[in-house]
């Protein structure tokens, strides 16, 4: 099981980082040590002073496939939950500043955090209206539309399947929307997919 992770794919979240528009999906990965479960708590990581959440939605694909055709790709993923990509900003920084790979930004033990239950795609009405959205103790910091993707699901799903074998039990963070924070120890995260809660932790 791989985990990717789509970035910039909401424009206020390019915006409001001072990023550029991408022409393309911008992909990066993160290991499969990095997934948190169970609402497990997350320990904040000693070696950044600045982490910040990024709530996404993500895809579970269903069976494998590799150079998928857009208008194919619904048949490859069966469900979505909802994550958080835990970002060690100051990290990310300081490796783009020197042009260097930022795996370790994104990638380190229990940057994943993922709901348990992931809801049918059968379940939605519209995959390009899917609201979702994410507190911190109980006041909400992002709230994002399906519909403000610059890249919808399927066509992240026939892009990467372009470069990557897709293979079953594999996830797909889809990117975040504006309005990514810092993170403090005792704060409790709380993601939402509509109205329903899939995700709640505590930052210790």
């Amino acid at each position: 099981m791989r985990i990717f992770a789509i970035g910039r794919n909401y424009a206020e979240h390019i915006k409001e980082l001072n990023n550029e528009r991408p022409d393309e999906p911008v992909i990066f990965t993160k290991p499969d040590t990095a997934i948190l479960r169970n609402n497990a708590p997350f320990y904040y990581p000693d070696f950044s002073k600045d982490i910040h959440y990024e709530a996404e939605l993500v895809l579970r694909i269903a069976k494998e496939g590799k150079n998928i055709q857009e208008k194919f790709a619904s048949k490859y993923y069966d469900a979505i939950g909802i994550g958080v990509d835990f970002t060690a900003r100051d990290l990310q920084q300081k490796a783009k500043e020197k042009g260097l790979p930022w795996d370790i930004a994104k990638g380190f033990n229990g940057s994943a955090p993922i709901s348990d239950k992931f809801i049918p795609v059968a379940d939605f009405k519209n995959l390009a209206d899917i609201n979702f959205s994410l507190k911190v103790n109980d006041e909400i910091k992002q709230q994002g539309n399906t519909s403000l993707m610059l890249f919808s699901f399927d066509y992240i799903i026939s892009y990467l399947s372009r470069f990557f074998t897709l293979r079953t039990g594999d996830l797909i963070f889809t990117g975040t929307p504006k309005g990514v924070g810092p993170v403090s120890v005792r704060n409790v995260l709380s993601a939402y997919i509509e109205n329903e809660k899939l995700l709640e932790f505590e930052i210790k």
